[in-house]
């Protein structure tokens, strides 16, 4: 693991990974699991990858130039009822960088990770765990979409661990944005939300330390 990029070469990529890319100049992350056979199967709001279903979506969709369109034979989201989709990994990737989510990191070594979304303490289960958790997903659903308690991120760490926060309302709203969307966004939101956001890089790893899936003590399996 990189300190500041856990950037990924195709030809390193193994069935069972969490994947991430950044998108649009680094405003947001989309997060999904690697099934291997060049597809990822990732969670979305009805094939949107960031939304709130509020008047804030205008918000954000007008804050972001518009995506880059892959067009792909492949790849036909015609069901897209429970918002998980299965895509090939150039559509994932939607000409973005190829990025691996870490697991069992060092606490030390999360500490010092000025970027959230990118790591966990938490260890991973067996890759053919995972990608029976993702398949199960895919028929089943994960709930419905919400940026701030159940979203890409979420379901990827779900398919990795079988962990879920019990009580998702007990992590910081503005930490989980800052991680899920990234700094710049994240602000828009904090100031139409009103949520006070810690300043400072240091407060802002201990936060992110304390609300860690492998550290919360309000997690179930």
């Amino acid at each position: 693991m990189g300190l500041l990029s856990n950037r990924l070469d195709k030809k390193n990529l193994k069935p069972g990974d969490h994947i991430y890319s950044w998108r649009h100049a680094y405003i947001y992350a989309h997060h999904g699991v690697y099934l291997g056979d060049d597809k990822v199967v990732h969670f979305t709001r009805l094939g949107q990858e960031v939304g709130t279903g509020t008047g804030l979506d205008v918000l954000i969709i007008s804050s972001m130039p518009p995506p880059r369109l892959v067009t792909c034979p492949t790849c036909n989201h015609t069901d897209i009822s429970n918002g998980i989709i299965t895509s090939c990994l150039n559509c994932f990737l939607n000409g973005g960088l190829l990025y691996r989510f870490e697991y069992s990191v060092n606490p030390v070594v999360f500490l010092a990770n000025p970027r959230g979304g990118t790591c966990t303490l938490a260890a991973s289960d067996p890759p053919e765990t995972v990608i029976h958790r993702a398949n199960y997903l895919v028929k089943n659903g994960f709930g419905c979409y919400n940026i701030l308690k159940n979203n890409c991120i979420h379901f990827a760490i779900y398919c990795k661990t079988g962990r879920l926060v019990s009580d998702k309302k007990t992590m910081s709203p503005s930490r989980l944005m800052a991680s899920v969307i990234g700094q710049p966004l994240e602000a828009v939101f904090s100031s139409s939300l009103k949520l006070v956001k810690a300043s400072g890089v240091a407060p802002y790893c201990v936060n992110r330390y304390v609300d860690d899936i492998g550290k919360k003590s309000d997690v179930v399996s």
